[in-house]
């Protein structure tokens, strides 16, 4: 079993963040005012609704941060930004959009499906009105086809792939060419960024806008899992859901990309993000 995003100890501290408080407030204001109730559930699924997929989990409440910007999220344990250990970003070769091979003194290159990662940052907080966030740099970084971590995990300390940054375009957009993540023990099939506003805070590692992750549909990555080289994804995908992950567990209407494209002939992943 892969040491990923697991142990309170690791990522307790970032989960209980604003949303969540917000969330515990609510609980406490249903408590006091009969007949209201705002807070997100935080249960285990049931056997009935351990593979649902849908947009909010039955029972929940998406909650954000103010004006429907993309909820902020713990980086786990292996982010590479220089707040757990190494920091990558301030790297030569780390602006890139092929996050397959390793730079620098690495040389591995993760094998699987072929996945296109596709975000769009979008201003709210500033704006007020959603337009693109163009100039704003995105980190991006995800497990493997085993479920390690780059520069953390066993066998791939040396290596620093699927990890990069982007600048956004005047469309707002950043894209990424990658593999498809594994699902790995107790956590749904993900992928990690972090945004700044300009390329240089980035490969500073500083004044981050936001720290969130992408939920990847089910039916997607089942297909994928289905293939070669996946094959304890498949038993992970199955024990874990959207509705009890750890993450997206009390709303991931913002955060469930859309999957387009073939397994056979490589796959694309869309999704915005206001901030």
């Amino acid at each position: 079993m892969h040491q990923h995003d697991q142990g309170l100890s690791l990522d307790l501290p970032t989960l209980l963040n604003r949303r969540r408080v917000l969330g515990l407030l609510g609980i406490a204001g249903a408590a006091t005012l009969a007949g209201c109730s705002g807070a997100a559930t935080e249960t285990a699924a049931s056997p009935a609704n351990a593979t649902s997929d849908s947009p909010t989990g039955p029972g929940q409440a998406q909650t954000t941060t103010a004006d429907g910007e993309i909820p902020e999220e713990t980086a786990g344990p292996f982010p590479g930004d220089g707040s757990n250990g190494v920091n990558v970003l301030t790297e030569s070769g780390i602006v890139r959009s092929d996050l397959t091979r390793s730079f620098g003194t690495g040389s591995a290159t993760a094998t699987g499906v072929p996945l296109k990662i596709a975000l769009t940052v979008l201003d709210v907080a500033g704006s007020g009105t959603g337009q693109p966030l163009a100039g704003a740099a995105v980190y991006l970084w995800h497990c493997d086809q085993q479920g390690r971590y780059s520069l953390y995990s066993q066998g791939v300390e040396q290596e620093n792939y699927l990890r990069g940054v982007q600048v956004a375009d005047a469309a707002g957009k950043v894209t990424f060419t990658s593999i498809y993540p594994a699902a790995y023990d107790g956590r749904w099939p993900h992928i990690h960024f972090e945004v700044y506003a300009t390329l240089e805070k980035a490969t500073t590692a500083s004044d981050k806008l936001r720290t969130s992750q992408l939920a990847l549909p089910k039916d997607a990555s089942a297909a994928v899992y289905a293939t070669s080289g996946y094959e304890q994804s498949v038993r992970n995908l199955a024990n874990t859901s959207l509705d009890s992950d750890m993450v997206f567990s009390d709303g991931y209407s913002l955060q469930l990309g859309t999957v387009t494209g073939a397994v056979a002939s490589g796959l694309t992943v869309t999704l915005s993000v206001p901030v």
